[in-house]
């Protein structure tokens, strides 16, 4: 069925790169969940005021609230696609995180409020009416919800948004709300045990808790996050795959947006090489990312003297010392100028050796192995 839907209304359904397609994709969703949760609403409505069960009424009204949430994802992903203008130059992009954080508060609010009727339920127990068609009305709103969360993780997936994986994510909080109105439901049969209202905070906590996973992934995409592992390997592999590359190292991406990404890079390269064949090479290399991964990757180019007797031996000393400190070491831009040895080096994360410990070290440590330059180190983070 997803795979129909897509192929029926978005056009170029491939490309989700581009803008217009990843707004068809999100007009897709959000037109099929207004559908979807307008017909459960007033489904469930019914059957609740029909049984009496709060937790039924209370999961309409999560309904409800989730067509709003539609109606928030397709204006939030429209603002994303508008092009870069004179006040935003990287574009709009981030509005879809900006929307995910709006999504976030109204789940929230839903939960908060059948926090609030269950307490009040299970105070004040009112007898549950079963119905046979209550309860199949309720089974297939499973299925359509299950339906739902499926079509909109698949679209999340394809075209990379966390709009559209939130409503994935809400859609199966709707189905474990529903499952516990189905409890309850099935439960007065037995029991004049208050499970109505025990379900209904059951399910509001879990729905609580959603809300606030998804504000914290949300706002740590906003505070800034790096580029998935597997991404910056494929970049650092696609460079290092050019023959004319030594290494590789101080990759930056910063994220405004699926469709607007930019970074910059410094590639090593030997030290013989004409300023015409180093444009060339970097040239070519910016080209194939921007192809591949539709970043625009910036390269600072490091010449490096390879066949130098003096500086590949105090190269691979350097190196030697630096992973005795810690293993998460690594060096990089190596170079002697007269009487100094300058090089950059990576500090893992969480390192208990400051900056003016590792260079003394390091200072002591060369000197016992015969060295007479000083060293100017600059540390960084991968």
């Amino acid at each position: 069925m997803t795979d129909f839907l897509v192929k029926k209304f978005v056009k170029n359904s491939s490309d989700t790169g581009n803008a217009d397609v990843r707004r068809a994709y999100s007009a897709l969703s959000s037109v099929t969940g207004l559908i979807c949760n307008i017909f459960l609403f007033l489904l469930k409505y019914a059957m609740g005021v029909l049984s009496g069960s709060i937790s039924i009424i209370s999961d309409a009204f999560n309904n409800l609230s989730d067509c709003g949430g539609c109606v928030v994802s397709f204006l939030g992903c429209k603002m994303a696609s508008k092009p870069a203008d004179r006040d935003h130059p990287f574009g709009h992009g981030r509005v879809e995180h900006l929307t995910s954080l709006i999504l976030s508060g109204i789940i929230m609010v839903v939960g908060f409020e059948l926090f609030k009727g269950s307490v009040e339920k299970t105070a004040d127990p009112k007898p549950v009416e079963f119905s046979a068609v209550v309860l199949a009305s309720l089974i297939l709103s499973i299925g359509v919800k299950l339906w739902m969360s499926v079509f909109n993780m698949k679209l999340g997936k394809r075209i990379n948004s966390g709009v559209l994986t939130a409503a994935a994510n809400d859609s199966r909080n709707d189905v474990i709300a529903t499952s516990a109105t189905i409890i309850a439901l099935v439960s007065s049969l037995f029991t004049d045990f208050p499970v109505d209202g025990i379900m209904g905070l059951v399910v509001s906590a879990f729905i609580l808790r959603t809300g606030i996973d998804i504000i914290r992934e949300t706002v740590d995409e906003l505070i800034g996050k790096p580029v998935p592992p597997e991404i910056a390997e494929n970049i650092r592999s696609t460079i290092i795959s050019d023959s004319n590359i030594i290494d590789v190292h101080d990759l930056v991406i910063h994220n405004y947006g699926i469709t607007k990404m930019i970074g910059s890079c410094h590639i090593e390269l030997r030290s013989d090489k004409s300023f015409k064949e180093v444009h060339e090479i970097a040239d070519r290399i910016e080209r194939s990312i921007q192809e591949k991964f539709n970043i625009s990757l910036t390269l600072h180019t490091d010449p490096v003297d390879i066949d130098d007797t003096q500086t590949t031996k105090y190269r691979a000393m350097v190196r030697a010392i630096a992973l005795s400190m810690n293993e998460g070491f690594s060096v990089h831009d190596f170079r002697i100028s007269g009487s100094m040895i300058i090089f950059d080096m990576i500090v893992p994360f969480g390192c208990s050796l400051s900056g003016d410990e590792i260079k003394k070290r390091m200072d002591s440590e060369l000197k016992q192995n015969g060295c007479c330059f000083e060293t100017m180190i600059t540390f960084d983070h991968e």
